[in-house]
Order: C-alpha cells, then structure tokens, then sequence
C-alpha cells in the first residue's frame, strides 16, 4: 500500500493549504494597515488642508514643559512654521484631549470645570493665586460662550454688512482655473451654508460669497458676470452645514453679497487750495526702559508751546519716570503732563492687552486737558522724526479730520493667524497667557497692522468715549483678551464706524524691517506666542531714511543710542542742519549716557549680580584714593558710550565717614565720587588667528535681533545664563569647525558648544548648558580648531553680596560659594578627548578659590580687580572746593557733565 504522504497530488494540496493560509492572512493584515493608513492620512490631510487653506501654513504650537507630571504643555506657539511632521500632528491630537486642571494647587474653588489644554497649562504655569483664579474665571466665560459677543452690526453707512441670510446672486458656472470669486478659499467639511461663508468673507472684506460643491466657501472683490449665471437648479448640492439648503455643486457656485462695498482707503491730501488754520497736535509718549536722555532728545525736537505732550511711563519703571517728572516741572507752560494717579499707569509688556487701556485712558486724560488739540500722534522712546515739525503740521493741517493707522496687507484670514485673534489671552503677572481658541463676533470687517497711529480729534472722543455705542463697547469687550489688541481695535473700529471713510492706509512711520532677525521669539518671558519686532536703524541706514523726503512718512523707528547714536545725529543734522551746527560743538555732543542702576529705584528691582560688581567698583574706588572703603553708598551706575562705542562704566558713591587718613579729598563731609571703570582685555589668540576674530564676550542678555548683549556691565552671578557672542572676520578659511569649551574655576570641563563657520554664519551666538547654580571664580573659555587652540578667554562669575537686593546672609553666602552639588553632563569620553587642551589651559592660571570663612567683600573685590580696571576718579559733589581730584562737572566722561542733547530745563522758556 503507497503512502498518502508520498503522493505528489497529496503533497501539493497540503502545501496549497499551507500556502493559502499565509495568503490569507498576508491579505488581512495589508487590508487593516491600508484601512489605518486611510484613516490616519485621511484626517490629517483634512486636517492640514483646511489649515493651509485657511492661513497658509500649518499649526503654529510646539509642546513645553510645566505641567504636573503626566501632561504635556504647549510651548510658546512660534510665529510661523514651514512644515507639518507627525510629532505635530500628534501635538495637535493631544490640545484637543480634555484635561483636567489640578484642584490641590489652588486655594480657590473653580467656578467651572477647566478642561482646555491651553487654560490648564496657563493655570500651571501663573505664579500667584490671583493669577491662577483669574485665568480660570475668563476661561469657564469663555467656555460658556459669555465672553464675547456673538455678532456686532456695523455702522459703516455704505458697508453695513447683512442681516439674517445673505443676499443671494443667483447659480453660476465656475472654472476651475479661472475661478468667478478668486480673493479666498475655504474648506467647511461640516458647517458650511450661505450664511457661515458670507460671515467670513464679510469679515475679511469680500464683498462677494460663493459655496460650491457642498464644502467649499469661496471670496471675491468682484461681481460675477451675467454671463456665467445658470438656472438655480444647477446648484443642487446640499449644504454640509445645512441640509435644507443648496451650496452649489461640481464647478457650480451659489453666489451672495455679504452686504459690503469693495474697501478703499482714502488718499492723503498734499496740498490745498486755501490757507488752512495750522494744527495742533496732541504726542501720545509711551515709553519704558531707562533711555532718558534719547526721551528728553526726542521732546527737544518735537516740542512746540502749541501742542500737548502726555507721558505714560511704564507702571514698573521708577527711574525713568522720576526723569519725566522733572521734565514736566521744569515746563511752565503746563503743556507737558506726565501721567500719574490709580488706574493710568500700566506695565507695557509687549503685545499686552493694558496697552489698548494705556491710549485709551491717556487719550481721555488728554480730551480733558485746556490745551484744544486736533490730532492725536503716539510715539514711544524709540521714535524719531525723519521730518521737520513744521512739514508735519502743515501736512496734517491738509488732512484735517482723516485717521492714519497702516493696514497688514495681506490675506485677512491669514492675518487673523498669524497675529494669535483667533485665541483668548489673558493678561497678569505682567505676562499674556493663552487659554485656548475662539471664535470672532460675525458681522464685522476685521483689520490691523500697526499699532502707531495718528488720529482725529472727532475719532479719539468717539473711540474713548467712557459710555461708548454699541460698536465700540462691543469691540472693547472682544479686545480685552486680544494679544496686541492696539495693532487691531482702531483698525477694526474704523472700518465698521462712520468714519470708515477717513481711513488712510498710512501710520506715517518708517520703519526697519529685517525679519531674519527680528522674529526670533525673544518675547517668550512674557507672553504665549512668538512675534516680531523691528530692528534699531544704523548709520548705515540713512540712505533709506532720507530716501523718505518725497513720501508722507515723518517718523522712523526703531532708534537706540546703545545701538547707534550717529544715526540720530544724522537724522538730526539733515532735519535742521542750523541747530546741528550749533550743538556739535556744544559739551558731550558725540557722548551718551544710559543709566543701569540707581539707588532710589524701586522697580524694577536691581540683579543681585549688577548690585555686587557695582559696590565692588565702588570699594575699589575709594581703595585707590586711599579711603575708607567699608562706609560707602552705592548712588549709580551708568553706561558711558563715545564715539559710538561702549567707553566703560561709570560708578557715582558717596563715602560717609568721616574719620579716615590720607585723603585726595577735605575731611569732614559727605564725600562724592564717580569712576570711570574699564572691563579688562581678558583673552589671547593663537598667532594664526590674530586679526581673524573680530569680537568675542560671554555675557547674558544676548539680544539676537540686534546681535549684541544687553547687560552691558557684564555682571554673572551664580544664576545667571552665560552665552557666548562671537563676530569673525570674512577672511577666516570656511566651512570650519569651532569647538567652544567652557571650564569652571576649578578646572571642570562643564560643557562643549560647536560652531559651523560658514559665510553666513560668520556672527552668531552659542549658550552652555551648565549646571542651574554657577561654580563662582574665573571661568576659562577655550576656541579649538581641530586640535588648535584659537583663543582663550576669561570671565568672572561674581559671588553674590547682595541677595534679593538685601545684604546677604552667611548661610547663603556660603551655599553660593560652596557651589553646586551636581555634576556636569559631560561624558567621560568627552573629558578624556580634551583633558591635555584643559590641562595645558589651566597651567599658567592661579585660580583664586574662595573660602567661606574668607571677608565676602575683600574676596569679591580681588575677584573683580583681575576683571576690571578703574581708570578714572572725579569730584562729584556739589560743593566748590579745593580738591586734587578734578570736578566731574568739568570732565567729558562723567554722567554729572552737561549734555546738551538732552538738556530741558529751558525747554519751554525758549519760546
């Protein structure tokens, strides 16, 4: 008997079976991944496409960190991004999960249950209980659809928009290449109908609606043609938002007109047939910072005895508005007033919503004010004029009654994303925090661009009017949680009010554009989202200022005297050459002084690091004129800049006691003094690259729009974040690879950055990622070609004596100086690579280590004596007497020497 086994016919059909087994299951395993495949791509691609659709880009959100464990956080949403990538997409899917806020860490009971991810993560991240609870309650109002109106009728005569159902144009035949509504395209995959798409062309300016084919939402500025009309019944789609209703149908479009006119700005007027009354204008100054002499610059050439200056100093800003104060007393004719009292002054954070309550305030105390003014026209610590003051009043004497705001120029939809009016913002702590999405009131155009602006008398008393119409008040509820509200609400009201035919599309401003650098989120400290800011003008600059001449701009920004001062010279020189001619002659003409740190100051509250190295500088003052240094006031501390170029430090302190010995100075009186203090040349370079490296500083406060360091007296204590600015020459070979060490004082390699040089990055920065708490001492920097040592560099990490602005104790002295517990992330690989370059580094330095048990102060000092040099010492008092030491007075450098480009005592006696 034969076997079935080893029949071929057996064989083949048990291997038929084995064989059909796998196919099937191949089959079904290719038809699940292409079903998920299906799915995954399916919504998102619907997903990106709706959102290319509507802005043009994907979503703007990156995760962050914060929240309590096991949630993730969005970070500061950038201002733009390229590409859309999986990890995105998955960030996209986990802000639309419902969270649950944490109740323990409140001491307050919600009024709602918090579920937004955005909320919960701005609830996490706020400081205060204040804070907390109020982030919470304007998000449960906006949860409940109370925060905001749901429409806003305009009361634009010509353009009021519709009521109801859009007026309905009849079917037309479409084309897909040469669309008959071609401003805006949208997709609706489930809400679109007649009305949803005639609010959103309406609220971008379309005078013309179209759906088609059941999802899509279509703009136009133009009528179509009587020609492409077909019979209603050509348009037999059905709404995906409204089935009783038709939205077209394939290349068939039910149009509407959403009730506006096509928007025309109107044109300013250059001249006039009659002898027009000269304006007055009404500055609007908001300024911040401690630039005040750039501010008492700006009013010596604007002030007039006929127009109105109202300063708003920055609510956190003692010094500056103690300096304003002093301009407003020294005018007798009360036409400069300086806003004071509860509820006027407010922190101008960037993109805060109390911006928009800062001009609307000032501009009611400015109503209020005997001075009859025509035009409002704000301007802040960085503007200048780029046109006389007579060509500007004779300008806007042409143009009497008209309002000048700048319009974005772009898409609206798009602009709406870009500038974050489609989110709530919540403003405390002196920071906007997002809490999620919303919706924009429908019937309304929207519009902004530039938060400068100049507007009419008859405009500023309707828009600030305390009991505001409809319109007004509706659009102030809806700015009140709106990022950058200033850049919109004037925009948007004028194009719905019955001034939308004063609207001149001009802010009469010039202003420096340079994106690359200037939309780096350097504003994350202080609000939810990532924007962008203009550049400060250099000399370089001026061909494009004066190129000006011919057009109806009269003012420029961004101008800094820390930046460049010889680009307002110029300015100033080419607007009124007979004063220049004057005044550069005069006393500190090509000087500037911008003060750090002043003892009266409140707030803001001084570093401890800035505080420390300038009682040091003070000490070691008094030290070289052999006094006693251990009884001294600590006055201020300026930046002194010549030429254009940072000159030093400038050191002003008073020495109290009055029993010491050899002295430059009389016995028995307060003794002043001010020193000029120089920053050591810290750092060799290998003879190879002499003349290579152009500029090379660790410091902190690196500001990469302008590509240079804000803390100008390099003061680093132990919580500071070091970062290293580098500027190398374009005669350097490239592409090259640098490789930065950076070595505590105990010789520890701590961290290694790498630098690509190549010819477009030739100026950069890198930042270490080191320990939270910095060892103190000299820190040694090495740049390494290859196995070349390029450069090496030292900088002083500074113990603290000061902590939180009081002296410091000993337990946290000693804390500081016993330095941090934590090791560093270096491999051991790494410090094996490099142990003989750090090695050979450190062989000729004496690393001073500081004992605990040492004096804090002498330790300090002798710290910061290898670092800094104090070159110079004047008489700072009052007082005419006899001494060895020269009157500060009487000395270029000194921050006490006259400065006539900031001189106002005779400001307003000159008229």
């Amino acid at each position: 008997m034969v076997s079935t086994k080893n029949h071929p016919a057996g064989r083949s059909s048990s291997c038929l079976r084995k064989y059909r087994l796998l196919f099937t299951f191949g089959v079904t395993v290719l038809c699940v991944q292409i079903y998920l495949a299906h799915t995954f791509f399916g919504l998102d691609n619907g997903r990106g496409k709706s959102s290319r659709l509507s802005s043009g880009e994907g979503d703007s959100s990156q995760p962050e960190e914060g929240l309590p464990k096991g949630l993730r956080q969005l970070k500061l949403p950038p201002d733009k991004q390229t590409n859309t990538n999986k990890q995105t997409l998955q960030s996209q899917r986990n802000r639309t999960a419902r969270i649950k806020l944490d109740r323990k860490s409140l001491n307050f009971i919600p009024v709602c249950e918090v579920t937004g991810r955005e909320a919960v993560s701005a609830v996490t991240r706020a400081q205060s209980q204040a804070c907390k609870q109020r982030i919470v309650n304007v998000t449960c109002l906006s949860q409940q659809g109370l925060l905001y109106p749901e429409r806003v009728q305009s009361l634009c005569p010509h353009s009021p928009g519709f009521t109801g159902t859009p007026t309905s144009l009849g079917c037309f035949k479409d084309d897909k290449t040469l669309r008959i509504l071609s401003g805006y395209y949208h997709i609706f995959k489930g809400n679109n109908s007649p009305e949803h798409c005639a609010y959103m062309c309406l609220q971008s300016g379309y005078p013309y609606a179209g759906t088609e084919y059941s999802v899509e939402c279509f703009c136009g500025m133009e009528e179509p043609l009587f020609t492409k009309r077909l019979p209603d019944s050509s348009c037999n789609m059905k709404c995906s938002g409204n089935p009783k209703q038709s939205c077209g149908g394939y290349l068939t479009v039910n149009v509407y007109w959403t009730g506006i006119q096509k928007f025309k700005p109107q044109e300013a007027r250059n001249s006039s047939l009659k002898n027009e009354q000269p304006v007055r204008i009404a500055y609007l100054l908001t300024v911040n910072g401690r630039a005040s002499r750039q501010v008492k610059r700006l009013m010596n050439i604007l002030y007039h005895p006929s127009h109105l200056f109202y300063i708003h100093v920055d609510a956190r800003q003692d010094y500056l508005y103690r300096e304003m104060l002093e301009v407003e007393r020294s005018c007798k004719l009360n036409n400069i007033k300086i806003a004071r009292g509860e509820g006027l002054r407010h922190a101008s954070i960037w993109g805060g919503a109390s911006l928009l309550t800062t001009l609307l305030k000032s501009a009611q105390q400015m109503l209020a004010h005997h001075n009859h003014w025509d035009f409002l026209v704000n301007l802040s610590e960085s503007d200048f004029p780029v046109k006389s003051n007579n060509q500007l009043v004779e300008f806007l004497s042409w143009n009497k009654g008209m309002n000048f705001v700048k319009s974005h120029g772009r898409e609206v939809q798009r602009f709406i994303t870009k500038q974050g009016l489609d989110k709530t913002f919540v403003e405390c702590e002196a920071r906007m925090w997002r809490i999620g999405d919303r919706k924009l009131p429908n019937g309304i155009q929207i519009d902004g661009g530039s938060d400068w602006i100049a507007l009419s008398r008859d405009f500023v008393e309707y828009v600030a009017n305390p009991n505001p119409d409809l319109l007004v008040d509706s659009l102030l509820k809806l700015f009140k949680y709106t990022l950058l509200p200033a850049e919109s609400f004037f925009h948007t009201v004028l194009r719905n009010s019955r001034f939308c035919n004063t609207y001149i599309d001009n802010n009469l401003h010039v202003t420096n554009w340079k994106r690359k650098l200037g939309c780096k989120c350097q504003y994350k400290a202080v609000v939810d989202w990532c924007g962008c800011s203009p550049n400060d003008f250099k000399l370089e600059d001026f061909n494009r200022i004066r190129n000006t001449a011919d057009r109806n701009l009269f003012f420029a920004r961004k101008f800094e005297p820390v930046i460049d001062q010889r680009i307002v010279d110029k300015v100033e020189e080419w607007l009124y050459p007979d004063r220049i001619n004057r005044t550069i002659k005069a006393w500190g003409y090509d000087m500037y002084w911008q003060s750090l740190y002043h003892h009266a100051d409140l707030s803001p509250l001084p570093d401890d690091a800035l505080l420390t190295l300038s009682y040091s500088l003070a000490r070691l003052a008094f030290r070289k004129l052999k006094m006693n240094y251990k009884d001294i006031h600590l006055l201020e501390n300026t930046a002194y800049f010549r030429e254009d170029r940072f000159a030093g430090i400038l050191i002003l302190a008073e020495n109290k006691d009055k029993s010491f010995g050899v002295s430059a100075l009389p016995r028995d009186r307060v003794r002043r003094v001010e020193a000029l203090v120089h920053m050591r040349h810290n750092f060799s370079t290998n003879r190879y690259w002499l003349g290579k490296i152009r500029s090379l500083a660790v410091s902190t406060d690196y500001d990469q729009k302008e590509q240079t360091f804000r803390n100008l007296a390099g003061s680093m204590g132990p919580y500071s974040n070091p970062a290293l600015a580098y500027e190398f020459d374009t005669g350097v070979a490239v592409p090259q690879n640098i490789s930065v060490l950076w070595i505590d004082p105990q010789g520890r390699l701590a961290d290694i950055n790498h630098i690509l040089l190549e010819e477009m990055t030739l100026v950069g920065h890198v930042k270490p990622q080191l320990n939270e708490q910095l060892t103190v001492g000299t820190w040694q920097l090495l740049l390494v070609a290859d196995t070349l040592l390029v450069t090496k560099l030292n900088f002083l990490v500074t113990p603290l004596s000061y902590w939180k602005t009081k002296e410091i104790d000993l337990k946290k002295a000693k804390e500081i100086i016993d330095g941090p517990s934590t090791v560093y992330h270096v491999t051991e690989e790494m410090n094996k690579k490099w142990s003989n370059l750090v090695r050979f580094a450190m062989l000729n330095e004496q690393n001073k280590l500081i004992d605990a048990g040492d004096d804090i102060d002498d330790s300090i000092d002798k710290l910061v004596y290898e670092h800094y040099d104090v070159v110079e010492i004047c008489d700072a008092d009052d007082e005419r007497t006899k001494t060895k030491l020269q009157k500060c007075t009487e000395i270029h450098w000194s921050s006490l020497s006259p400065d006539s480009k900031a001189e106002t005592r005779n400001l307003c006696q000159n008229y």
